[in-house]
């Protein structure tokens, strides 16, 4: 019996360690703001790059902002082929309030992205805005 509880402490701990690398990643990752009218400007001038929506698919669906794709934040690993071609081009990520986009930027990096610009304000932000288009 206390081999077993060994083991579980032993995985516990081994899954805990992971936990805090996940979470060191994100909290480490360059990521730049892109102001809400900065990026207006990019979609009307068709220079937006990659708008990345990190936020569930039901989320999305309720309302994203004009030319964002979705891929939740916990998929960018299995879906990173999607978006392998804009490696070395801007990509604009947000979520709803900002906490999966440190996650995603995380993510990101260590795939080899450099160029990461956070949405200030998030979706919460887009939409209390009141004057920003929503795309559903």
């Amino acid at each position: 019996m206390k081999e077993r509880v060994g083991i579980a402490g032993l995985c516990s701990k081994f899954g805990m360690a992971l936990l805090f690398l996940a979470w060191s990643a994100a909290c480490s990752a360059q990521v730049t703001d892109i102001t809400q009218a900065e990026l207006i400007q990019r979609i009307k001038a068709h220079k937006a790059g990659l708008i990345l929506d990190v936020r569930t698919p039901e989320e999305y669906a309720e309302g994203h902002v004009p030319g964002a794709i979705n891929i939740p934040y916990d998929h960018l690993g299995l879906r990173h082929a999607e978006i392998a071609a804009h490696k070395n081009k801007d990509i604009v990520l947000y979520c709803q309030s900002g906490r999966r986009v440190g996650f995603a930027a995380g993510t990101l990096e260590t795939m080899g992205f450099k160029k990461l610009r956070h949405l200030a304000g998030d979706m919460g932000g887009w939409l209390s805005n009141g004057s920003l288009p929503i795309k559903k």
